[in-house]
């Protein structure tokens, strides 16, 4: 089959193009015949060995994918086979108390696709039977592919982590990435008054089209000033955040007193400053947050068949110019997904 994977770590001419050896089913899994695959910003974190630095090599990237079930492994019902499919990312035991409780990213054995084992950026995919869900008529492949990693982070950072009510103000950072999309659209779901921050004047005009109340730029000095101006100075109820190290001091200044912050990724880095003073004397609450239950994927699924949530995808590229996708992302170029047609 033709795939992009690296042989070693590296920027995105470490990406190869080629062939590899197409996966069989084992018990249980179902093979996915993939039309399109979706770039996130894990993809660029496993490139270059931040994510998961034993992987073995060569190494297909890719947790996001959408297709057709084309061959089925022993103990699963031939009755899949031909079904239009998204695939649930996460990777678990499915037998572990975390598992069985519905909190399977908590598993000792979670992973993700393309970061612990071998992902979407190929023809065919093996996974289990429990990673399936079906594509939403109304999407595209191209659609469907770009959802299920930030959709499901997003809600449980939004709705299971934060509790977002009606009438609350909630903070969104990178409002133009895939994971910022995502939460802006399921606080405004759940009635809350969303502002955005993002990098660019052309990034927040497009927020506020898609629901946004209102924007704030957070390449500005004092950004977080700006946000405290937008609640009558009082903070924010809640922050959505993926920043990581370069806008942290900020997200914890904007937020109010008694606040709420869940925090995902750190797209800018890791090693962050916390002004622990503002923690413990205002009382904030933050929340370390990774995807979701495997559950939500079905509940974000009818939202998206019912149009109450919609896929944002910027860019639609071919398979083989995975290099360039990357880039894009690196260079932040893209409100939305950055999506891979793969046949």
């Amino acid at each position: 089959m033709r795939a992009v994977y690296i042989e070693s770590f590296g920027e995105a001419e470490a990406l190869r193009y080629g062939e590899r050896p197409t996966p069989l089913p084992g018990p249980g899994e179902v093979r996915v015949r993939l039309l399109a695959a979706a770039v996130n910003h894990l993809d660029l974190w496993v490139r270059k060995g931040v994510a998961n630095p034993k992987l073995g090599f060569p190494h297909i990237l890719g947790a996001d994918g959408a297709g057709v079930v084309d061959a089925v492994g022993p103990g699963v019902p031939e009755d899949l086979l031909g079904r239009e499919v998204v695939l649930n990312p996460g990777i678990s035991c499915g037998h572990c108390p975390a598992c069985l409780s519905g909190a399977d990213p908590l598993c000792p054995s979670y992973g993700i696709l393309g970061e612990h084992t071998n992902g979407t950026y190929a023809e065919y995919v093996t996974v289990p039977r429990a990673n399936l869900v079906e594509k939403p008529a109304s999407l595209s492949f191209e659609e469907a592919a770009s959802f299920p990693l930030t959709f499901l982070t997003a809600w449980q950072m939004v709705v299971d982590k934060l509790g977002v009510r009606p009438g609350e103000t909630v903070l969104v950072m990178a409002a133009g990435s895939g994971v910022g999309v995502a939460a802006l659209q399921i606080a405004k779901l759940h009635g809350a008054r969303v502002i955005a921050a993002a990098g660019s004047d052309e990034k927040l005009a497009l927020a506020r089209e898609l629901g946004a109340d209102e924007g704030v730029n957070y390449r500005q000095e004092g950004w977080h000033k700006a946000v405290r101006r937008l609640t009558g100075g009082v903070g924010v109820d809640a922050v959505a955040d993926s920043t990581g190290k370069d806008y942290w001091e900020g997200v914890i200044k904007a937020t109010r007193n008694g606040g709420r912050i869940a925090l995902v990724g750190a797209t800018s880095g890791y090693q962050a400053t916390t002004p622990l003073g503002h923690v413990f004397y205002r009382q904030l609450t933050i929340y370390g947050s990774t995807m979701a239950s495997k559950s939500r994927l079905f509940t974000l699924a009818r939202f998206f068949a019912e149009g109450r949530l919609r896929p944002i995808v910027g860019e639609v590229l071919p398979l083989r110019e995975a290099a360039r996708a990357h880039r894009l992302l690196e260079l932040r170029k893209v409100f939305g997904k950055v999506v891979l047609r793969v046949s």
